[in-house]
């Protein structure tokens, strides 16, 4: 098999892959519609408890790391190992915040009785809308550490060995579709959890 079908066979693996990614995520964005349809005041009122600012800040940092992860790519393309390193070290770092963060919101919920394990009548008045928060949140932020080990994996640490040319750089340019899957879901999360509610 050449290069140059084992690059098209690594990119159309990678495309079916996020396609069943954005299956999953589908099903529970509808998931959440129904719940909403039946549960609409609990719903409202439920997402006025978010953190609008923590969570537009978690949108700005992963739209930054998308930016970078992106940059990686074309620096890959360029042979540019160290820019690679860089840039996807940026991106690993904005994951983290965005780890901090929802842990952040996480311990706020808990210390109000709105979380699981440690709920109160809080949670029991929003247990539809808190489920279903905690369980695309959850996910996604599992997401978010995957693409994380990934980076480092497949991008950050063959860089450092010069791994990467303008003929070889598949790895980058795969890790960074799929850190663009987990920042385009979460662009769909932050509307819908805490500004539509």
């Amino acid at each position: 098999m050449d290069s140059t079908t084992a690059y098209g066979a690594a990119k159309l693996g990678m495309w079916l892959f996020l396609a069943t990614e954005v299956l999953l995520f589908a099903v529970m964005f509808c998931s959440f519609a129904v719940m909403r349809y039946y549960h609409l005041s609990e719903f409202h009122d439920a997402s006025n408890h978010l953190n609008l600012p923590l969570g537009a800040l978690n949108t700005a940092v992963l739209l930054f790391s998308s930016y970078t992860a992106a940059v990686a790519v074309t620096k890959a393309q360029k042979g540019d190992n160290k820019g690679v390193v860089r840039n996807f070290s940026i991106s690993f770092a904005c994951g983290l915040i965005f780890l901090v963060i929802k842990t952040i919101e996480y311990t706020g919920k808990a210390e109000h009785g709105m979380f699981p394990f440690v709920w109160n009548e809080h949670f029991y008045e929003y247990k539809n809308f808190l489920g279903i928060y905690y369980c695309m949140t959850g996910l996604h932020a599992l997401h978010v550490i995957i693409g994380m080990i990934v980076m480092y994996i497949y991008g950050i640490r063959p860089a450092m060995n010069n791994r990467y040319s303008g003929r070889y750089y598949t790895p980058v340019e795969l890790g960074a579709l799929y850190w663009h899957l987990v920042d385009l879901i979460w662009i769909y999360l932050f509307p819908l959890l805490y500004l539509v509610g």
